[in-house]
């Protein structure tokens, strides 16, 4: 059973099953010499256990900020972190970093989106991973270390892992590196997995054999998933819920299915009509979502997507420019809330033309 979103404002605090992962109103600011950007505003949201949470939105939404904040990734220097994390019912934001080192790898990990950056590339991948194990494995040897490195190079399918490992990364494929930072990522069997954009750069029968590889680990781990994507075809066949982001805040979450069947954020519908439609005509047009996302150095007032938005003239009065939408439960479900004014989405958006997003794929046990 799919949990139900977390919202500003509430807490689980007192609930016996708190899941993995809770994300309650989390705010990320980074000073600069130009002004405060606030690169994510009141998040909340939670993951379970063998459940896949898909977090996508356009570049600068605040999808790969929100989760850098959960493995603590963010210099306290040069970032505000306000509100709660919590894994495993222990609160992670100011943590010591001793403590949130212990974390990293072996209780939350993360797959970068560009392998070839996230490998030190006068390092052999071998020893790389040898040294992801070792960090939290003190007592391992160099030897366990390595038979376990090559064990987990060949969980994930590279071939001949045994030699592989004395490889540099530039002698890997694209797929190769993603598949070694998954082995990286999974070495230490951490309970929350955070791919960032695993599939960017890399062809299709290549993406696919990703995320399958990662769905078969998900289950063989049992292990809860982020995955941050542009992608809304990924989200269609890995995601149990969807978060929307826009411009640092939650515009929509609520579970796959209702999202991409049934979106109520003016935002949303614009990524899926973004989408090209594989049953169309040859010379159908894609509808893009006009303009360009917002500053976070000086954002719109009102609800950050009225500029670009083009329904705002079916709401009365001047609510879009001049207040900021709340979360507001979709058509009275409380597992599917939405960041709006419109009061009646569905008259608007003919949900019935939706362009097909994978169909097919798109999970039946919610």
């Amino acid at each position: 059973m799919t949990n139900a979103p977390l919202r500003p404002g509430t807490s689980k605090d007192t609930e016996r099953d708190e899941p993995l992962l809770v994300v309650e109103d989390l705010t990320v600011r980074f000073p600069t010499q130009d002004g405060e950007v606030a690169a994510v505003q009141n998040l909340s949201y939670s993951v379970e256990l063998g459940k896949t949470l898909g977090i996508v939105g356009e570049s600068g939404s605040g999808k790969s900020v929100s989760s850098m904040a959960v493995l603590g990734l963010h210099d306290e220097r040069s970032a505000k972190i306000s509100g709660s994390i919590r894994i495993r019912g222990r609160e992670v934001v100011g943590l010591p970093e001793k403590d949130m080192r212990k974390l990293r790898g072996s209780e939350v990990a993360m797959i970068f989106q560009d392998a070839l950056a996230a490998l030190h590339p006068f390092f052999k991948v071998g020893d790389q991973l040898a040294e992801a194990y070792q960090v939290h494995h003190s007592s391992a040897s160099d030897r366990d270390a390595r038979r376990k490195s090559i064990e987990m190079l060949d969980r994930v399918g590279i071939p001949q892992p045994d030699q592989r490992i004395n490889d540099f990364p530039h002698q890997f494929s694209g797929g190769m590196r993603q598949r070694a930072m998954i082995a990286m990522g999974l070495i230490n069997d951490p309970s929350l997995l955070i791919a960032d954009e695993p599939t960017t750069a890399l062809d299709v029968t290549v993406q696919a054999q990703i995320l399958d590889l990662l769905q078969e680990l998900q289950r063989e781990f049992n292990s809860a998933v982020i995955i941050i994507t542009h992608d809304l075809g990924v989200i269609a066949e890995m995601a149990d819920d969807v978060l929307v982001m826009y411009a640092g805040r939650c515009v929509e979450y609520g579970t796959a299915k209702e999202i991409l069947t049934h979106p109520e954020m003016p935002y949303t519908w614009g990524l899926l009509s973004s989408v090209p439609d594989v049953t169309a005509s040859t010379d159908a047009r894609l509808i893009p979502i006009p303009g360009t996302p917002p500053s976070l150095l000086n954002p719109p007032t009102g609800c950050a997507f009225h500029p670009r938005c083009t329904h705002r003239d079916k709401v009365a009065g001047d609510l879009c420019f001049t207040e900021m939408p709340e979360l507001s439960e979709a058509k009275g479900n409380p597992a599917h809330v939405k960041r709006c004014h419109l009061p009646d989405p569905d008259a608007i958006y003919q949900t019935d033309v939706l362009p097909e997003i994978a169909p097919d794929l798109v999970k039946d046990n919610r």
